[in-house]
Order: C-alpha cells, then sequence, then structure tokens
C-alpha cells in the first residue's frame, strides 16, 4: 500500500481513537466520585496514555521501579486502550495473590499469546479456566511433580556429566597446545545447552545438541531465542488494537515466521512419537515414556479441550514447557556464576563448602540438601536477578479491590519482582550479593510463593509449576562446575553486570570466563 494511502486512514483513525479517549476519560472521572483509584504518574498523552514514559533505553522494569520510587508502590498506567496496575511490594502482591487470587488468575490477551502461543493454548499464557486447569494438572502429573522427577533423575545427571566432560576435553586440548590446560568458554551458551539438552530429552527423548543440530536445530535455536524477544517486545497493535492491520515494527510477520518455523518442529516430533508408538506396539516392546508420549496418549479431541484439538494442545504444552524451562535456568546459573567471580569470598566458601560436604567423589543430587551455602548462592541470585522481574501480566476478571484502591475488570496486573525483592524493610542491603542472609533462622523463605517477599517463580496459582525441576537442576549443575574446575573473569576487572533487554532477563554482555580442571577433582577424567 502507498504512503498516500496509509497516512489519511491513520489521521481518520487517530481522530477516532482520540474521540474515544475523550468518552472514557469523562467515564472515568464519573466513576472517581463513586470509587477511589490507585494513583497515576502524571504526563498521561491523548491516546498513548502512559507510553512516553516507558524508556527504548533500559529495561522495562527498571523504568518501572523509578516510578514506584517517584508514586509508590502501587499505581496505574494508561497503555494505549489498556490499564495497567503496577505493584511493587510485597504486601500488595500478597493480597493479589490471596484475596483475589482467582480475581487476577486469567491472562490478557495480545498478539504475541495468539500467533506464538497457539490462540493461548500454551499453559502459560491461557485464560484460566476448565482449559488451563486440566492442561496445568496433566503436566505437573506427568513430568513436573517430585516423583516423576525422580524417575528422570538419570537425565539430569547424564547431561550434566556429558556436558562436565566436554569442558575436561577442552581443557586437556588446550594443554597439548601449550596453552596450561586453561581455557575461555562463553557460559551463557554453555548453560544454554546443558538447560536445552536436558529438557528436550525430558520431552522428547532426544538431545538437542546432537540429534536436533543436523536437521534444523540452528534454525530451531534462533526460534526459541527470538519467542522470548517477541513476548518482551512491545506490540503497537496490543495497546491499539484497531491499527493490527498496519502491523507497525512488523511484529506480526515477525510472529508468524518464528511460529512456523517452532510448529514444523513439534509436528515433526509428533509423526515421529506416532511412528514410533505404533512400530513398539506392532513389536510388543515397551520403554520409557518422554512427555511426548504422554501427551499423545492422554490428550484426546472429546470435546473437553475448549475447542481445540489434541495436537495442537500438545504441541502448545510441549512448547511451554521447554521455554519455561530452557532460558529461565540458563539465564539464573549465568548471573549466579557472574555474582560469585565478582565476589572471591562466596566463591571460596562454598568450593571449600563442597570439598569438606562432598570430597572428592561426583556431586550428586542428594548431597545437595547438605550444601546450605550452595542453596543461599542460589536463592540469593533469584534474589537480585529473577529471570522474569516482571511477572507474566495477570488481569482481573471482575472488579476488585487492593490496598484500598477500587480495581476495574480487564486491569492487567504487572508485579515487579525484582523491585519487591530488595525492599529495604526486609532486606540489609537489599542490593548488595549477600548468601549468608539466608543462613539466617529469620529468613528461610522456601521460593514456593507463600512468602511474597521472595517469589521468583510467581505467586498464587498462576505460579511456575517447575520449581523443583529448576532447583534441582540449577543445584546440580552449578555444584559440579565448582567442584571440578577452578573458575577466573578472563581480566582483573570486575564483571559487567548491565542487564539486558526481554521478557526474561540476561546480561548484557556474555559471560567469558577462564576455567582449568580443580587438582583436587578429577572425577571425569
Amino acid at each position: 500500500m502507498e504512503l498516500t494511502h496509509i497516512l489519511p486512514a491513520t489521521f481518520a483513525l487517530l481522530l477516532f481513537l482520540y474521540a474515544l479517549f475523550a468518552i472514557t476519560s469523562r467515564r472515568s472521572a464519573a466513576h472517581r466520585t463513586n470509587n477511589t483509584l490507585p494513583p497515576e504518574p502524571p504526563g498521561r498523552l491523548p491516546l498513548i496514555g502512559h507510553l512516553h514514559k516507558l524508556s527504548a533505553t533500559e529495561p522495562t522494569h527498571i523504568t518501572l521501579a523509578k516510578m514506584a520510587d517517584a508514586y509508590g508502590p502501587i499505581f496505574t498506567l494508561r497503555l494505549g486502550v489498556n490499564t495497567a496496575l503496577v505493584v511493587s511490594s510485597w504486601e500488595i502482591a500478597r493480597e493479589c495473590f490471596t484475596t483475589n487470587d482467582t480475581i487476577f488468575a486469567s491472562r490478557p490477551k495480545g498478539l504475541a499469546p495468539e500467533l506464538l502461543g497457539y490462540n493461548s493454548a500454551m499453559m502459560a499464557i491461557s485464560p484460566y479456566g476448565p482449559y488451563w486447569r486440566h492442561v496445568r494438572k496433566l503436566a505437573t502429573l506427568e513430568l513436573l511433580t517430585n516423583h516423576r522427577l525422580e524417575q528422570l533423575q538419570h537425565i539430569r545427571i547424564s547431561e550434566v556429566q556429558s556436558s562436565i566432560k566436554k569442558l575436561y576435553e577442552l581443557c586437556a586440548d588446550s594443554t597439548s597446545k601449550g596453552s596450561g590446560g586453561k581455557v575461555r568458554v562463553e557460559m551463557r551458551k554453555w548453560f544454554g545447552d546443558l538447560s536445552l539438552n536436558t529438557i528436550f530429552r525430558m520431552m522428547v527423548g532426544k538431545q538437542f545438541s546432537t540429534d536436533l543440530e543436523g536437521s534444523g536445530g540452528e534454525q530451531y535455536r534462533g526460534a526459541l531465542r527470538d519467542v522470548f524477544e517477541l513476548f518482551g517486545a512491545f506490540v503497537p497493535s496490543d495497546s491499539f488494537p484497531c491499527l493490527s492491520w498496519l502491523d507497525l515494527g512488523g511484529y506480526k510477520k515477525a510472529m508468524n515466521k518464528t511460529a512456523k518455523v517452532l510448529d514444523q518442529m513439534l509436528t515433526k516430533w509428533i509423526k515421529e512419537h506416532r511412528e514410533k508408538t505404533k512400530t513398539s506396539g506392532e513389536r510388543g516392546e515397551t520403554g520409557e515414556q518422554d512427555f511426548m508420549d504422554v501427551m499423545l496418549s492422554a490428550v484426546h479431541d472429546d470435546g473437553g479441550l475448549c475447542g481445540y484439538d489434541a495436537d495442537t494442545v500438545t504441541k502448545a504444552t510441549c512448547l511451554a514447557i521447554v521455554l519455561g524451562a530452557s532460558d529461565t535456568t540458563m539465564i539464573t546459573m549465568t548471573w549466579a556464576l557472574s555474582l560469585l567471580l565478582n565476589n572471591q569470598q562466596a566463591l571460596n566458601k562454598v568450593k571449600h563448602e563442597l570439598g569438606e560436604k562432598v570430597g572428592t567423589r561426583q556431586v550428586k543430587e542428594s548431597d545437595v540438601k547438605n550444601l546450605p551455602y550452595l542453596q543461599a548462592i542460589i536463592k540469593e541470585t533469584l534474589r537480585l536477578y529473577p529471570p522474569a522481574p516482571l511477572l507474566i501480566p495477570h488481569e482481573s476478571v471482575e472488579d476488585c479491590t487492593v490496598s484500598g484502591y477500587h480495581i476495574p475488570a480487564k486491569t492487567r496486573l504487572i508485579v515487579n519482582v525484582q523491585k519487591l525483592q530488595k525492599d529495604p524493610l526486609v532486606w540489609e542491603d537489599p542490593c548488595e550479593f549477600c548468601p549468608e542472609r539466608f543462613l539466617t533462622s529469620d529468613t528461610k523463605f522456601d521460593m514456593r510463593g507463600q512468602n511474597q517477599q521472595l517469589m521468583p517463580f510467581g505467586s498464587g496459582r498462576r505460579m511456575c509449576p517447575g520449581i523443583s525441576f529448576a532447583l534441582q537442576f540449577m543445584h546440580l549443575t552449578l555444584a559440579n562446575l565448582l567442584q571440578n574446575f577452578e573458575i577466573e573473569r578472563p581480566s582483573e576487572e570486575l564483571l559487567d553486570m548491565e542487564e539486558g533487554f526481554g521478557s526474561t532477563v540476561p546480561r548484557k554482555i556474555p559471560l567469558e570466563v577462564v576455567l582449568s580442571p580443580s587438582l583436587s577433582n578429577q572425577v571425569y577424567e
């Protein structure tokens, strides 16, 4: 379409939006006479509301944290046609996820949930209702219960051992080249490959790096990376639905492209699993079932899927678990190692604990309960750098009251977890890395949603169901890495801890470290 045709149409739409805004404002003013609404930052503009207040040069959670310092722990933003309630206090978050938990249990609609989430069939972004309850129950029972995770323990152990061995081989190769056994490794990629291999084996019985890289794997890897960027992007049509036909920013095109690649991958897996089931059934063979096997046998298009077909539910659920388990664990472990490298005393302390409690034998998952300082490091990392500093937005299904304020239905709830986890009234020196704080009797938070002062996995009925897997996997990986290698910064300068952009927040700068085998632990050689 030529620009001369676009401009008049856009101008007409903007006039319509302005008229709609004026009417809505008058109604809102009348509504305020009867109900007290949360405070609103000044500077709201017609049509766009507070969108201009969101910075393009810093992550959104940091911008919202600065607003909370200025306007308080609860305020509203007008984002185009949408109203968002921003909460940065654990007391107010507790009210949202206890008293008003059912009211805030739904999710808002948007272009990403529609195009990337199989029209919101993906568990994490599905509206609250019977479909979400059915799929969550299935995923939890068949993959994420402690019993099921114990059955799949050998996968985690195998993948960690394999990845550690590859690092040893890199060091050995370095020795043969006269570099003294020291090698530079980009740890974000190493953590990412390990996370993907582990979750892919649990999901589809295949290792990502060896079984998939040669058959579109790099394309799949890029698509998985793009999903997080697209979910975290500002999409103009979400704030101005009537402008969706323009596809400003090209997000619709990008999402369709990414969704096509991921759907091809998932469709291929379903076909392979059905063929495998047919072949093994004919031969009378049985073997370990991966999660997709379970989904294909358990999900039936019997009218209980709320309009979704069985294959769509299977693909959406598998993709949700891959996305939820891989990127967040990779990011958390990257932050944890970065914090340790910038705090030599803490690094020495956890290595001493491993030597004292485990010795020279290979560390096991059963050892973690005897490694309180290692556990404290993970907790402190998740407190300072929750992988999703803004929880996935919730949406109120009816009017309610929060902290004495009237909250209308269809209000989006944005909880700034990183901000509330740095509350100086709860934590001493809240911005400092101090794992020791979790070794005292009065701060034994479990991160499972009961203590809103520390809730990197969320809280309430929409909290992340994969907490046990994430903690087991991260503890085992970090313990093995620290046990078997001496790890150093590439220079004497402290690592840059600036945060990047996205729905999950990585380090802005990749984490390159210098590794060499620990003289006291050669268990993989």
